[in-house]
């Protein structure tokens, strides 16, 4: 038995995790719960009505997803050394929490409780400065330090000192250069030297073009600047390593602040979730008692359309404690009790309600039965589903529980589920648990109408347009309302006669309200103008009798497409095929491709032997011999027979 599946709040948990920003939120959402506490109840209430009060006044708050920040903590917290880019998600962080501080401290002009969290966030100011002063864009700026400025100043001077000597010597030796520009090989300033003259330029060969005509020589004043670039690119990354380092530790002495932070932003995000979720479904907040009292009025399913919807007015409580709710098929009492059941859950599990107002009270133990809960794995019927998950709720329920059951009783024969039904209801009675059940049987009905500390409820039907209403009125037995329907769709009078008589036995007859004219005669006039459909026979579908009576040995027939004179030899078998002679030769073919041209009765008198036609004079004279004696004479068709 899964409740929460059963009344759809798992999917108003995923409407509800998608509004939410951090990792931590969405876990909490998809863990969430009902609160069994009364103080703590009324708190998670009110956070959420401030803080849909404070989006309402001041836009979402500046949020965000914290989850990778606690990874680049833990590096620091051991002494590794954060990378540029590590560091800036750190910077990010806090940037946030200098944005959220400053969101809160708007709102305590309203005087919302919420803004006063601020007091609990640190911006780490300093840090932030640090950070954002010496690293940017995932890399170390050149006036982070004043020794990596000049660093990297000596770099740039050495890197344009190199390119200007390879410019002079490609000027003061151009017939020797095979090219006019200087060209990079191997991360070192080369410039393109003929290969007849690659000793009169005074340097190191560094590479050749794929063809051998070309030598890429590093001249000795280049390489001298070269070995000078060298020592100082390590300069340049010991004091990165030094800042990055220094940055490093500033963050690990931080790191508590910063956990207090992530939490608190975690936190509020939580928070400012329900208030979004109260607003994308417009909710609102509902009253909390611990006297079993619930009372709703213009209750929604927050998941259906609020311009389909039809809002419930809905009490249970005082000396009620349950409800017996009948109807049509289709009239809504699956939907009434989900919705009653969910509301009362969401506002357990801290939540803004979908009424126009709602006075929930708190329940030790949500139970539900719905659906037909069949399962082939394990054998289970709907009928021993429902008895199952009955028999579970039974052993669970006690005073403090909301139960909602839908078709009591149903998935069996009548009479015994109608029994089970009374026998389920005595236990819930007996539980003074409050419970909301629907049923069809009449006698249920009679049972609430009866018993104490239960009574009916109806969903109303529109008779004129045969469509349910889905408004729930309670203190009213319903009916089904299946002879009405079934008399306003067409059934004649003698039909729901014995339909009646068979429901409630021949005295019901007479309380059944036959048409007397109109709608029905109509109806019944407008069905005889109805006209089905005609079956056509398709004309080749002929039996194998139907074929062997239109060809018959002798006939005369024209074969397509050649369109040759033949004679029948042997009639169509069951597939449609029959044996052809012409000329001299016989052979098979489909009655289709045959045309019937005179008939044997036309060519031939009625004792005339065929076997003339077919039959070789040997073979007839063997067949004669056959006929009249014993004899070892054997007949020979040629292989095209």
């Amino acid at each position: 038995m899964n409740t929460e599946k059963q009344i759809e709040f798992d999917k108003v948990k995923e409407v509800w995790s998608a509004l939410a920003v951090t990792q931590y939120a969405k876990e909490q959402i998809e863990n969430v719960g009902i609160i069994l506490d009364e103080n703590r109840l009324r708190k998670a209430l009110r956070d959420t009505s401030d803080s849909r009060d404070m989006i309402e006044k001041l836009g979402d708050p500046p949020l965000q997803n914290v989850t990778e920040i606690r990874d680049i903590l833990d590096i620091a917290n051991k002494g590794e050394c954060l990378t540029p880019y590590q560091l800036e998600r750190v910077e990010k962080v806090l940037v946030a929490v200098e944005r959220l501080i400053d969101y809160l401290k708007r709102a305590k002009q309203y005087e919302n409780p919420l803004a006063f969290y601020d007091e609990n966030l640190d911006p780490l100011s300093e840090l932030k400065e640090e950070i954002n002063s010496q690293i940017r864009n995932e890399a170390v700026v050149d006036r982070a330090t004043k020794e990596l400025f000049d660093i990297r100043s000596r770099i740039a001077v050495l890197e344009d000192s190199m390119k200007q000597k390879a410019e002079q010597i490609i000027r003061n030796n151009k017939e020797c250069m095979a090219d006019s520009y200087y060209t990079m090989r191997n991360g070192r300033v080369c410039v393109p030297v003929k290969k007849e003259y690659k000793y009169k330029i005074g340097g190191s060969v560094i590479d050749k073009s794929s063809t051998g005509s070309t030598f890429f020589v590093e001249p000795l004043a280049v390489a001298k600047c070269f070995d000078e670039l060298q020592l100082l690119f390590i300069d340049e990354e010991n004091e990165v390593c030094r800042i990055l380092y220094t940055l490093t530790a500033y963050v690990a002495d931080s790191i508590p602040a910063i956990e207090e932070n992530i939490k608190m932003i975690e936190k509020l995000d939580l928070i400012f979730s329900k208030g979004k979720l109260s607003m994308d479904l417009d909710c609102v907040e509902p009253h909390i008692n611990t006297e079993r009292k619930i009372e709703l009025s213009k209750a929604r399913h927050p998941l259906m359309d609020i311009n389909v919807n039809v809002p419930l007015d809905f009490s249970l409580g005082d000396d009620i404690r349950g409800i017996v709710i009948t109807g049509p098929n289709t009239g809504g009492k699956t939907v009434a009790i989900k919705t009653v059941m969910l509301n009362c859950y969401m506002a357990q599990c801290g939540l803004h309600v979908t009424c126009r107002q709602a006075d929930i009270c708190m329940n030790s133990g949500y139970l539900s039965d719905i659906g037909d809960g069949q399962n082939l794995s394990e054998n289970l019927s709907t009928f021993s589903a429902h008895i199952k998950n009955v028999l579970g709720i039974l052993e669970k329920i006690d005073r403090d529980c909301l139960v909602i059951m839908d078709e009591l009783g149903s998935g069996t024969d009548p009479a015994e589920g109608m029994g089970i039904a009374v026998a389920i209801l005595e236990e819930l009675k007996k539980s003074e648990a409050n419970f909301l059940v629907t049923t069809h049987y009449p006698e249920i009905k009679e049972y609430a109408a009866k018993t104490e500390h239960i009574v009916n409820a109806r969903m109303t039907f529109d008779k004129e347009t045969l469509r349910p209403t889905y408004r729930m009125v309670i203190g009213e037995a319903g009916e089904s309302c299946a002879f009405y329907i079934a008399q306003r769709l067409g059934m004649s009078d003698r039909m729901l006669r014995v339909a009646a008589e068979a429901a409630y036995g021949k005295d019901a007859v007479k309380y059944i309200r036959l048409s007397e004219n109109t709608d029905n005669e109509k109806i019944q006039k407008k069905k005889s103008e109805v006209r089905t459909g005609k079956i056509v026979k398709s004309r080749n579908n002929r039996t194998k009798t139907d074929m062997s009576d239109e060809y018959k040995i002798g006939d005369s027939v024209v074969v397509y497409p050649d369109k040759k004179i033949g004679i029948i030899c042997e009639p169509v078998n069951d597939k449609g095929i029959l044996r052809v002679q012409v000329a001299d030769r016989k052979f098979y073919i489909n009655h289709k491709r045959v045309k019937l041209k005179v008939s044997a009765k036309e060519l031939y008198p009625d004792d005339y032997d065929l076997s003339i036609v077919f039959d070789s004079v040997k073979n007839r004279k063997i067949r004669h011999d056959m006929g009249r004696k014993l004899t070892d004479e054997v007949i020979v068709y040629d292989k095209d027979e």
